[in-house]
């Protein structure tokens, strides 16, 4: 979603800028001259790649959380084989074989153990592009899966539903997300705008920028990111610079109530977070900034939050 990944518990946590060299075999070292002609036909795909998928795949490994996420609501969480070490939902999913980070890193050796038959990734980058190579010499197809809108959620899991077998259990799931984000667009639509600063983490301080999808979330609850306009999806970003902005909410991940408490402090510090000003709600990173069905009931979450705040500023 972000040139900052998602991975739990945040963005921090796995960037393309702290990228790791991954580790590899010569047999992967000695293919990566064909790693320009890997790109799958159904990179950012949506349902339409997926439909024209050939098979029904049985042994499936992720290398992202919100993808593991995915498979389970579609109803597919039976064909996991393995997944990475942030996928920690549903309960099911800390069980699972773990093969690397899937950001910074994939131990090939262990993918390799696992035998499946379909690699599921984020994005052409990083540690997917390392094994890519590796994968295509085994015949295994890499494919990806990264929404860009909030549509895109419901029509991805469709799609995984068509692609390992569980159709019916796939529409259902994307049907009752379809309905979520229709209401809350019912809702909110014509709700006053409010600004808001996304605080990604603070120390660095990271700010989202031009990100669609959560853009889109913003938009659908009758928010306006303050750094919406930016050239980066992602972008670090000095505390006075948000002061001067003054956004009417500030948006800080914070996945408890003491995480939230200090968040507050911090921004109350440099005169923002009270009554008559920003107000500052925490947000839990995991279900917002990962790309999967959970962001939904946090864009509802995010929708009672602004409309929180508008209540407090007409008083």
């Amino acid at each position: 979603m972000l040139g900052l990944r998602r991975d739990s518990p945040g963005y921090a946590r796995a960037t393309p800028s702290v990228e790791k060299r991954t580790r590899r075999g010569g047999r992967l070292s000695r293919c990566r001259a064909r790693l320009a002609a890997l790109v799958p036909a159904c990179l950012l795909a949506g349902l339409p790649a997926w439909a024209a998928a050939a098979g029904t795949a049985a042994r499936v490994v992720t290398l992202a959380p919100h993808i593991t996420e995915m498979v389970f609501a579609a109803g597919a969480g039976h064909t996991l084989a393995g997944t990475v070490v942030s996928s920690n939902y549903p309960d099911a999913a800390r069980a699972l074989p773990k093969v690397g980070d899937g950001a910074a890193s994939v131990n090939a050796e262990a993918l390799v153990r696992l035998k499946p038959d379909l690699v599921l990734a984020w994005h052409a980058s990083g540690a997917a592009a390392a094994v890519a190579p590796l994968l295509q010499s085994l015949g295994v197809p890499l494919e990806f899966l990264a929404p860009a809108r909030l549509d895109d959620i419901p029509d991805q899991i469709e799609g995984l539903g068509k692609r390992l077998g569980t159709q019916e259990k796939a529409q259902r799931a994307a049907s009752t997300l379809r309905d979520k984000l229709r209401e809350l667009r019912r809702r909110y639509a014509d709700r006053p705008p409010v600004s808001v600063f996304i605080e990604i983490g603070h120390s660095p301080l990271y700010a989202v920028g031009k990100d669609a999808l959560l853009n889109d979330a913003l938009h659908t609850c009758g928010g306006a990111n303050v750094f919406g306009d930016s050239a980066f999806a992602a972008l670090p970003i000095g505390a006075e610079h948000i002061v001067q902005k003054h956004p009417g909410v500030i948006l800080a991940a914070a996945a408890t109530p003491q995480q939230e408490r200090q968040a507050k402090d911090r921004w109350a510090a440099l005169g923002l977070a009270n009554p008559t000003h920003t107000q500052v709600y925490g947000i839990d990173p995991d279900t917002l900034f990962r790309p999967g069905p959970r962001l939904i009931d946090a864009t509802r979450d995010l929708c009672r939050k602004l409309e929180d705040a508008r209540k407090k500023t007409r008083h």
